[in-house]
């Protein structure tokens, strides 16, 4: 029986909310994933992605690190990870660095055998370049073989690449894929011969959709059951930062005074304080029930009533979220390039998260660079300018919290027990 530990989008440096205590607790997070290895004994720690949530991290997170990863070398437990698009750049990745430092291995198309298993690699790829792919892996002699990749793989939330393509054309066939990118955990069983297609979720929440408690998995390969079925995937908890949800719905004549009622029934020291306002009760001013949570020990609270609320002026159709209709008015009549729609789409998109947006942004400007230079050619105005089909978000974790449990990941379920050390996903 050989022991993987799966983990993903550990996002070093986010400094969520402009907090440098959530930028410290990013890292706190992938140090309890080592510690964990550690205690575990695991045969080795798999990264699928975004090890890093920019990809010119700071000195203080370069060195956090190196020193987690000094960790498992003592312990003879080998990193073994692919890149994220989050961190990669156009030339040298950090991963190849760290493998220059003996504490990593970028994993690729020869296989790495780790136990019972062989393990390949598939970094982050753009969708305007995966047509060029021949999924031409080396052959192996382990009794199974994972593919440990970076996307969002189907059939999976906000997926965009096609899981049965990849493993019909794989010269390899895979039990398992580990995967990395969208931040909710959750496992299939894909293609023909039923193979596991998994993500563990991000290690700390890299935005406000993502509810559920935060882990990893534990991947068991047992040698002497062949094929998909010997494969074994299960999910441990992490103890992270407290994060407190009020969704309070106002009912006609409640206002702020409600809401700060609502948040200052629950314990929120040191936590982070989400709330959603709905309902048909009075305007709130986030200042205030912000300013009451920090007051009440919270470490950051943030407020959103997204509600369109009438001025009391006789214009009709005029409301507080007609800013944002002048905006798009105006950006309609910019004459903008397809490229320049493109990411104007994707830094107003509601539901792509800041964390989201740059990786979004360049995924936007690569997908068009096939198309020549018209694709960044101004037009004359808004009857010049053909929308081309393109949906504004495209969330998926943190991709990019969509990636995302940020666009990467509502399927949260907000009732699971947090407290769960070891849940079985089967």
């Amino acid at each position: 029986m050989t022991r993987l530990l799966h983990t993903a989008d550990t996002h070093l440096g986010y400094r969520q909310y402009h907090s440098p205590e959530r930028r410290r607790d990013f890292m706190t997070a992938f140090e309890r994933v080592v510690d964990d290895a550690v205690d575990e004994g695991v045969a080795a720690v798999v990264h699928a992605g975004d090890l890093y949530h920019d990809r010119r991290p700071d000195l203080p997170d370069l060195v956090g690190t190196v020193e987690a990863l000094s960790r498992l070398r003592d312990a003879g437990i080998p990193f073994l990870a692919v890149v994220g698009n989050h961190e990669s750049t156009r030339h040298g990745q950090w991963l190849d660095v760290f493998e220059s430092l003996g504490l990593a291995e970028r994993l690729g198309d020869d296989p790495r055998r780790v136990g019972d298993a062989a393990l390949y690699g598939l970094d982050h790829v753009p969708r305007s370049r995966r047509d060029d792919l021949d999924y031409a892996f080396a052959p192996h002699d382990a009794p199974h073989a994972a593919l440990v990749a970076h996307g969002l793989f189907e059939p999976f939330a906000h997926a965009d690449w096609d899981t049965s393509r990849l493993l019909a054309e794989s010269t390899v066939d895979f039990d398992a894929l580990l995967l990395g990118d969208n931040h909710a955990p959750g496992v299939e069983r894909v293609g023909e011969r039923g193979a596991w297609a998994t993500y563990p979720g991000s290690t700390e929440r890299a935005s406000a959709s993502e509810r559920e408690g935060r882990g990893y998995n534990l991947v068991d390969v047992d040698a002497d059951t062949a094929g998909p079925d010997g494969v074994t995937v299960r999910r441990r908890a992490l103890d992270t930062r407290e994060f407190v949800f009020v969704d309070v719905d106002l009912a006609p004549g409640e206002g702020v005074d409600r809401v700060v009622e609502r948040v200052c029934q629950h314990d929120l020291a040191d936590a982070v304080v989400v709330v959603g306002v709905t309902g048909d009760g009075d305007p709130v001013a986030p200042a205030t029930v912000e300013e009451a949570a920090r007051e009440a020990g919270a470490l950051v609270a943030r407020v959103t009533d997204d509600r369109a609320v009438e001025t009391e002026t006789e214009t009709p159709d005029v409301s507080f979220a007609d800013p944002d209709e002048a905006v798009r008015e105006r950006v309609r009549d910019a004459g903008l390039s397809p490229a320049g729609a493109d990411l104007d789409r994707v830094v107003r998109a509601p539901d792509v998260a800041d964390s989201n947006v740059r990786s979004r942004a360049e995924r936007r400007v690569r997908d068009r660079l096939d198309e020549g230079l018209a694709a960044f050619e101004g037009v004359d105005g808004p009857a010049d300018r053909a929308d081309d089909g393109r949906e504004a978000d495209e969330a998926g974790p943190a991709d990019d919290g969509t990636d995302s449990d940020s666009g990467a990941v509502e399927a949260d379920d907000p009732d699971r027990t947090a407290g769960v050390t070891l849940e079985d996903y089967s």
